[in-house]
């Protein structure tokens, strides 16, 4: 019988799946408060200076007249006005981003997913192909137009001396009837590597468990992947749909550097930039149609944290 002295203390009672706490606020020193400070306060700053700044001063320039020269003169909704009844060049920059949207999304998309499809098979020469496949994706919008001149030039183009036309040459930059249809093949060529990308990394991490428990249904190849893979692809779709419809929006870099978006390759962003930065100085009138833009992609972007959110909490 053990006496009091020699009697074991009890151990300390934790309740159990609570883990202890290995550090207190209060042990910081101040020089860990001081890296914390920098390493957190840059960023912020830079953001709140660089995003939120600018993005709040174009809202409030966009009610006003401001040429960059005169003083700030308030004038409502004129430029909102102006810009949805008499400035012409708006609505065929709407037409053409409403069609780099369709043609990414019918085209450029799909076919990633095709390419992706195959490659995840591990036919012969995978990694090459998925190299190939993803180089355009690699290169800045702007060297892909630098290479979209070279193909399309009407003098010196590879593409009508590949079809035969030196003599009678084709102004693929030029024609506004096809200039935009040259230029959105380039866009397709890098938006579907990107989108290749996206949908092998979901295919690998698709279960093989369900692909056998169909094929053992007697499913063939092609109701596999429309009834059991696709459907477990389903974020990875509304990540590509969200980056399909920005890409639309935001295309900027590869019609400027071909004819500086002129001559039918009209765009929202280059509007934005024509505006502000060009000869017309209009910088009011540029930020309302760059508060348009950031509004209508606002509401993708919004609606895509939405379904995220929602899927989280389920």
């Amino acid at each position: 019988m053990n006496s009091p002295l020699t009697a074991e203390a009890p151990a300390p009672t934790t309740s159990p799946g609570r883990p202890r706490r290995r550090w207190r606020a209060g042990r910081l020193t101040g020089r860990d408060i001081a890296v914390l400070s920098v390493l957190l306060g840059i960023p912020i700053v830079l953001d709140l200076a660089l995003i939120w700044a600018t993005t709040l001063s174009s809202i409030g320039l966009s009610f006003t007249s401001y040429n960059g020269v005169t003083d700030i003169k308030w004038v409502g909704l004129r430029n909102y006005d102006q810009i949805f009844t008499i400035y012409e060049p708006f609505w065929r920059a709407v037409r053409n981003n409403v069609l780099w949207l369709a043609v990414l999304g019918l085209v450029g998309t799909p076919l990633g997913l095709f390419f992706a499809y195959l490659l995840d098979k591990n036919i012969r020469l995978t990694r090459v192909y998925q190299s190939v496949f993803y180089m355009p994706v690699v290169l800045s919008l702007a060297v892909v137009g630098f290479i979209a001149q070279l193909i399309y030039s009407r003098d010196h183009g590879v593409l009508n001396v590949l079809i035969g036309r030196v003599n009678d040459p084709i102004d693929w930059i030029g024609d506004p009837k096809i200039n935009i249809w040259a230029v959105l093949v380039a866009a397709v060529w890098r938006h579907t590597g990107y989108v290749m990308v996206l949908y092998l990394a979901g295919l690998k991490a698709v279960d093989p468990g369900l692909k056998e428990a169909a094929a053992i249904d007697g499913a063939n190849a092609t109701q596999t992947f429309f009834r059991v893979v696709f459907p477990t692809l389903r974020p990875i779709n509304i990540i590509v749909l969200v980056i399909t419809v920005i890409e639309a929006l935001r295309a900027f870099d590869l019609v400027y550097a071909i004819n500086s978006g002129r001559n039918g390759l009209e765009l929202l962003s280059v509007l934005v930039t024509q505006n502000i930065v060009g000869e017309a100085s209009r910088i009011g009138f540029g930020s309302a149609i760059a508060v348009i833009l950031l509004t209508t992609s606002l509401g993708f972007v919004i609606a895509y944290l939405t379904q995220i959110t929602r899927e989280e909490r389920q």
